[in-house]
């Protein structure tokens, strides 16, 4: 027999080098370049090529959206209104404002949940007088949700429910949808509204945006001062008695906001954006830190000063709302999750029925972490690293403000502010693909909390004045 052998008797073989298999019909594969790597330029020199131009490019539209510092760390602009309602300039006067609010952004929603928790979204008869005599669509306010029907009564102070979409907007990313029009200066997104009230203006776009109907001008655009603003206004026999703010714990809410807005309101952008990974490692550091330290302070109370609801508890409330559904995947914030996966299908896989492998991981032996988890099982979820915040989140999701024409259920679309983050951040996300979830059910902000608090009333859970 003849032994096998690459080379006969005074045969010299070839070695032919294989053309890629034939390419499936439909099927998509680029430019093929790594398929012919090596043969004309190394592999190596044109992944890397690719790799540093991709990042300098990402990095310049990095620093448009978020302004770096030298060391790649995101740092906010400041702001262009300073107003306060209730001063000289600004009395406090029925249907006179008017708040531009934007449902995916924290900082709007914070400014929402004090007009609500303050009694501004209540009727008010006066504004309602007003806005028959001027025109049906003159002081409309939208329902919560985008695009959602117009109320039949004007609140006390009327807000629209912006749009996030950057391709419309002429600066920034605010716009108005056709079902809920700029009933104030009539314009097509809030860039028109800031040329209006500032002609000529120079800077970023921004919401919340509180104006002075009455004297077509902006009053403020900075969440922090508006929510004081709305907190320390009074009108007699019209807003709630609430107070955010109460003197005794003046400084306390100082000491405990600089430390929520620097290390968490602020901590997940300054992840997201920022374009160095040490200054990414630097602030995921603050962030699980400041949330540990929230956590502990909800096991020993039903809020975060006491047992009474403040203005601190305002300022943490929407970026936890947040953190899994947006900040997590699309920030790198998902080291731990706050609320887990509360849909009944994860509720009955980690409950007895799912078998032994899940009983073990929710039992003693799985150590402490597993039995904070089984406590946020209990609290109507499963699967959660903090407990205490997930069920203090429900806890403030279903307070009721009696006569409100918006709730706090009301303030914020979950699933809406999703699909937002995830389409409009597209340096972050160029791909605009939008994860399933979790979804507003998934998170079941609506769900029990038990061990909070007997009573919803607002009497029996925010301070009075």
């Amino acid at each position: 027999m003849r032994a096998p052998c690459a080379r006969r008797r005074g045969v010299r073989m070839m070695t032919v080098c294989a053309l890629p298999p034939p390419n499936p019909s439909g099927l998509s594969k680029g430019f093929s370049l790594l398929e012919w790597t090596n043969q004309v330029l190394p592999q190596g020199q044109l992944v890397s090529g690719v790799k540093e131009g991709w990042k300098l490019a990402w990095a310049a539209m990095m620093r448009e959206l978020a302004p770096q510092s030298k060391d790649g760390s995101y740092t906010r602009p400041g702001y262009a209104f300073g107003g306060r309602l209730g001063e000289a300039q600004f009395p406090a006067e029925a249907g006179r404002y008017h708040l531009y609010l934007g449902n995916a952004c924290p900082w709007c929603h914070r400014v929402a949940l004090a007009a609500v928790l303050r009694g501004w979204f209540r009727p008010s008869t006066q504004a309602q007088t007003q806005q028959a005599a001027a025109g049906a669509g003159s002081g409309a306010v939208a329902a919560a949700g985008v695009g959602g029907p117009l109320l039949p009564r004007a609140p006390l102070i009327s807000f629209t429910r912006l749009e996030d979409d950057p391709t419309r907007a002429r600066r920034g990313g605010w716009v108005f949808g056709a079902a809920d029009p700029d009933p104030v200066f009539g314009a097509a997104d809030l860039w028109q509204v800031y040329d209006t009230v500032s002609p000529g203006f120079r800077g970023r776009c921004t919401a919340p945006l509180l104006v002075d109907r009455a004297a077509r001008a902006a009053v403020c655009n900075e969440s922090a001062d508006i929510v004081r603003g709305l907190d320390a206004a009074h009108l007699p026999g019209a807003t709630t008695a609430v107070q955010l703010r109460p003197p005794a714990l003046a400084a306390q809410i100082d000491v405990l906001n600089a430390r929520i807005y620097s290390a968490i309101n602020n901590g997940v952008y300054r992840s997201g954006f920022a374009t160095t990974q040490a200054a990414y490692d630097a602030v995921q550091a603050e962030l699980w830190g400041a949330l540990d330290e929230m956590e502990a302070r909800l096991g020993a109370s039903r809020f975060l000063l006491g047992d009474r609801l403040t203005e601190s508890d305002v300022w943490l409330f929407p970026t936890i709302v947040r953190l899994d559904a947006m900040y997590g995947p699309l920030f790198k914030c998902s080291r731990r999750r706050i609320f887990g996966n509360s849909s009944p299908a994860a509720v009955a896989r980690h409950s007895g029925h799912a078998g032994a492998a899940a009983v073990a991981r929710h039992s003693g032996h799985a150590g402490a972490a597993a039995v904070a988890s089984g406590a946020g099982a209990a609290a109507g979820g499963c699967g959660g690293d903090y407990p205490n915040l997930a069920g203090w989140a429900r806890d403030i999701w279903q307070l009721q403000v009696p006569g409100s024409l918006v709730q706090i259920s009301d303030t914020f679309d979950l699933d809406a502010a999703r699909r937002s983050y995830f389409t409009s951040l597209f340096p972050l996300n160029p791909g605009g693909i939008v994860p399933a979830g979790p979804t507003a059910a998934d998170l079941q902000l609506g769900g029990r909390a038990p061990g909070r608090g007997s009573s919803s009333a607002l009497e029996d859970v925010c301070h009075m004045r």
